[in-house]
């Protein structure tokens, strides 16, 4: 099952959300890194694992999708909990339309110390408090200066929220989600002609009222000729709507497919034909099908030997920001050499070759 949340945040798997709310307190307050500066690696990452797992578990839908796949579940690819409705929180479903029912979770934690300001109002209790009057040395309205965690503590205590009660964020405006990121498999094909993909998507938006809404949704992708992978699409603000953020933009990523013939090597193609010592050493005729149909004829008189290329100019893959200029096709061969030779055969080879 991966990480146990549950585990992380000390609760049981019926906790609610004072449950949460009060286990995430707890624990963000005692492994924050800057009270803990003498063991601060171990730190951070107790308050990385305690952060994500109050986002996961404080989340219905990601809670419910957790509850049944598992971290991988919510990291990786499977059937939402409710495969007629859209997803709901951080996450958002869409469809490829490589398989039916293919639905990917595009879960990425956010960063832990944005939760831990959103949650509690600031972003750190323990670093310098010169905004209560203290700077580093004496003087100030509280006495002294403030500096560090130390001080801090001495006024509030270990649990700063025994003094201040139960805390509630303070506004500074609503933040950007993090980008949903998807790869977007193509062929080779589909990348030296372009296509056009279209992807259904599934979210939720929220209505004049703040209630939110399940709406599903057609994304047009162009896909140019000669666009590499790694290549990012971006769709704006089409992630959840959620009161307070700005939904998340998505974001597709050309993934290319293998393909059984050619190779991709930057903007060149890249092709190995199998051929006879005879021919290698004789003269060979490349018959070679192109990624839009053509059949090319590429007659060879030099000798081939293992490492040797046949460049065939302007017959690669397109240039996206130069469409009229196109990559070469590089031809590589693969030569069988025979088994064995006779008595008779190899003095004659020797001949030829020495000749």
């Amino acid at each position: 099952m991966g990480v146990d949340y549950y585990k992380i945040l000390q609760v049981d798997k019926n906790a609610n959300d004072d449950d949460l709310k009060k286990a995430y307190r707890k624990l963000a307050m005692k492994w924050h890194p800057d009270k803990n500066p003498n063991n601060k690696k171990e730190a951070e990452a107790k308050f990385k694992q305690i952060s994500e797992a109050y986002e996961v578990l404080s989340d219905g839908q990601k809670r419910a999708i957790y509850d049944q796949y598992g971290e991988e579940g919510l990291k990786g690819q499977m059937p939402p909990p409710d495969a007629g409705g859209p997803g709901s929180g951080g996450s958002t479903f869409f469809q490829t339309g490589e398989g039916p029912n293919v639905f990917r979770t595009t879960f990425n934690p956010r960063n832990a110390n944005d939760i831990f300001t959103e949650f509690f109002g600031f972003s750190s209790p323990f670093s310098g408090m010169s905004g209560m009057g203290g700077g580093t040395s004496g003087g100030g309205p509280m006495g002294g200066g403030m500096k560090g965690g130390s001080r801090f503590n001495s006024m509030f205590g270990d649990d700063i929220f025994t003094s201040f009660g139960d805390a509630r964020p303070m506004s500074s405006g609503p933040r950007k989600a993090h980008p949903i990121e998807s790869p977007l498999p193509c062929s080779l094909e589909e990348l030296y002609k372009g296509t056009t993909k279209k992807m259904k998507i599934s979210r939720e938006i929220a209505d004049a009222s703040g209630k939110t809404i399940p709406v599903e949704e057609i994304l047009t992708i162009d896909i140019k000729p000669g666009w590499k992978k790694g290549t990012k699409i971006t769709f704006p603000e089409k992630g959840n709507e959620q009161p307070g953020v700005i939904p998340s933009d998505l974001v597709f990523i050309i993934d290319e497919k293998s393909h059984p013939v050619f190779t991709r090597d930057g903007n060149d193609l890249v092709v190995t034909q199998k051929i006879p010592l005879a021919e290698a050493l004789t003269g060979y005729t490349a018959h070679i099908t192109t990624l839009d149909g053509r059949n090319l004829t590429v007659p060879i008189n030099n000798v081939i030997h293992p490492s040797y290329e046949e460049v065939v100019p302007k017959e690669g893959m397109p240039i996206p920001k130069e469409p009229s200029r196109r990559g070469n096709l590089r031809i590589k061969f693969n030569i069988k050499f025979p088994t064995r030779l006779t008595p008779e055969q190899k003095a004659d080879i020797k001949k030829l070759l020495v000749a």
